[in-house]
């Protein structure tokens, strides 16, 4: 479970204030995925980086009591200049994993053969998000945190993630951010609407979606 206890998150911008979440009290309950909708810059990609951890709230508290993602295919953590191999070896590491086995799943998942051995910096577009979506599949966690790469790369490609996913919510659950509502429906059960500050949750991802299209009209 993750739970938020009057978390309260704010940006400073050009002399203005951005509330992000208000003082949110919220709980992600085991055995559920869930989906995050909101219209561009409601903030959604700020909570999910609160949730893995990667940022912290200003105020309130964010308890997990499950081994928690980071944001899959998000890669602004790597070091462009440590090689692909040298930065699963950290990565794995760091959540206390075995790092043979992490390299192994990357190498054959991501399909980028030597490059493995190059700096990231070196890779292409293509490469390095394949790349962070392998890396970001090749941790068993018990809650991962997706925000808009279910499509890296091309059909095939694709087509392995989806078959990857489908591996993950047999033993885990997933908090969705996704602008596509059938990518939602296919695999969140419940959903929440972040606008202006506040968390609308609904125990139907469908009436999260209906109350999302109405913002969009």
């Amino acid at each position: 479970m993750i739970q938020l206890d009057r978390v309260f998150k704010y940006y400073r911008a050009n002399g203005h204030v951005k509330v992000v979440l208000d003082h949110i009290d919220m709980e992600f309950r085991a055995g559920r995925s869930h989906a995050i909708l909101g219209i561009n810059g409601a903030g959604k990609s700020t909570l999910m980086r609160l949730l893995s951890g990667m940022e912290l709230p200003n105020s309130g508290r964010i308890r997990r009591s499950v081994r928690v993602s980071w944001p899959l295919g998000f890669s602004s953590g790597l070091q462009a200049k440590m090689t692909g191999r040298e930065n699963v070896k950290f990565v794995a590491r760091l959540y206390g994993y075995d790092p043979k086995r992490a390299i192994s799943f990357v190498e054959d998942f991501a399909e980028i053969g030597a490059s493995m051995d190059m700096p990231l910096g070196t890779y292409s577009s293509g490469m390095g998000a394949r790349f962070a979506f392998g890396l970001s599949m090749a941790i068993d966690f018990e809650c991962y945190l997706i925000d808009e790469v279910t499509a890296v790369g091309d059909g095939r490609f694709q087509a392995r993630c989806r078959q990857e996913f489908a591996k993950r919510r047999e033993r885990a659950d997933l908090i969705m951010i996704s602008h596509d509502m059938a990518t939602i429906k296919e695999y969140c059960s419940r959903g929440s609407v972040l606008a202006g500050g506040k968390l609308y949750t609904f125990s139907n991802v469908d009436d999260a979606i209906e109350l999302y299209k109405k913002m969009n009209q």
